[in-house]
């Protein structure tokens, strides 16, 4: 659904050129979520904002369900804009304008759409997004979570195969940035949608993304499934991320254990095996003593997933390691 290849984007402030994005590729798939980290000034948002042109890169490629972008005069340009909609992270709604007034703009200066059909087509919307009860009102006279679902809704006004987040929910509290994301999850799901949402929270991609790509420094450092890169990260900026979302001093974690005697593992568990009751078995089938240090278990989107820090003494480690990899457990030696 989208494409970037080798995008180059740098900004001239004062005398100087400041380079946000160096040679990004990247790759959609259409009807996922698709998430993208990155710290303040990592380029994310510049990054958003090429997939609709709202900033044009200094070279490479921008296709959109197969249409180049650049290639595209002004009104072509439009009316490809009509089929990417865009929530932001401080709602943009207009405030001298009603909540449905706000919904229906879109389609009004898009042309080509009677009044009736606008007037149903925005009663459709404020249902689905839980707010057929606060068209008349005013942004003013509503919660930032209220805000965020009229340019949910506005942003589908024009029907969308596309629709680009950034930072919708930076703005909003835990609960309503849950519900959110939980809105967000049932229209990639009913519309089938390919949503694209930048965030500097690994909570957000765990919650409702498919796949993620890590930003640092104007370059992709790490991509792939959600899982896979919030389990097993490989880059340190990813590796930040990830301890800051599960509130993880890693270094301070292994001085605490420094007096615990044995080897260290930490046991990654993924789909129905998280639940399997597996450490027991393996201590009695290879005679190794375990000790549980720290755990958790949680989701990633739909999918189950544990991980445990274990001690362990005596008996077989390499057949205790053979079995649980045998059995789906990723095993990694911390010491």
């Amino acid at each position: 659904m989208i494409e970037l290849e080798q995008v180059h984007k740098s900004y001239a402030v004062g005398r100087q050129r400041i380079t946000a994005l160096r040679g990004v590729d990247l790759r959609i798939e259409a009807g996922e979520v698709f998430g993208i980290i990155g710290a303040s000034g990592a380029g994310k948002s510049t990054l958003l904002r090429l997939i609709n042109l709202l900033e044009r890169p200094d070279s490479g490629a921008v296709r959109v369900a197969g249409e180049d972008l650049l290639a595209l005069g002004n009104a072509g340009l439009r009316a490809a804009r009509q089929r990417i909609g865009m929530i932001f992270q401080h709602f943009n709604l207009l405030s001298s304008k009603t909540v449905a007034e706000n919904v229906a703009w879109p389609l009004k200066i898009s042309g080509g759409h009677a009044a009736g059909d606008i007037s149903k087509r925005v009663d459709a919307l404020l249902d689905r997004v839980g707010l057929a009860d606060q068209a008349s009102k005013y942004p003013a006279q509503l919660s930032g979570g209220q805000k965020q679902r009229v340019g949910i809704a506005r942003a589908l006004a024009t029907g969308p195969r596309v629709l680009l987040c950034d930072e919708a929910t930076s703005a909003l509290d835990p609960e309503t940035t849950r519900a959110i994301l939980t809105l967000l999850g049932e229209l990639n799901r009913e519309l089938g949608l390919t949503i694209v949402l930048i965030t500097h929270e690994m909570e957000v991609v765990r919650r409702v993304c498919d796949r993620v790509a890590v930003i640092d420094g104007g370059l992709i450092v790490e991509q792939g499934p959600v899982a896979d890169v919030f389990l097993h990260p490989r880059h340190a900026a990813t590796r930040r991320f990830v301890r800051e979302a599960e509130h993880v001093d890693e270094g301070q974690l292994l001085d605490d254990f420094s007096q615990v005697p044995g080897h260290l593992l930490q046991l990654t568990f993924r789909g129905e095996r998280t639940y399997d009751p597996l450490l027991g078995e393996v201590a009695r089938r290879t005679g190794l003593d375990f000790g549980i240090l720290s755990g958790r278990i949680d989701r990633i989107k739909d999918q189950p997933y544990g991980q445990l820090t274990i001690s362990v003494a005596g008996g077989d480690l390499d057949a205790a390691r053979s079995l649980l990899e045998a059995r789906g457990v990723h095993v990694e030696v911390l010491r």
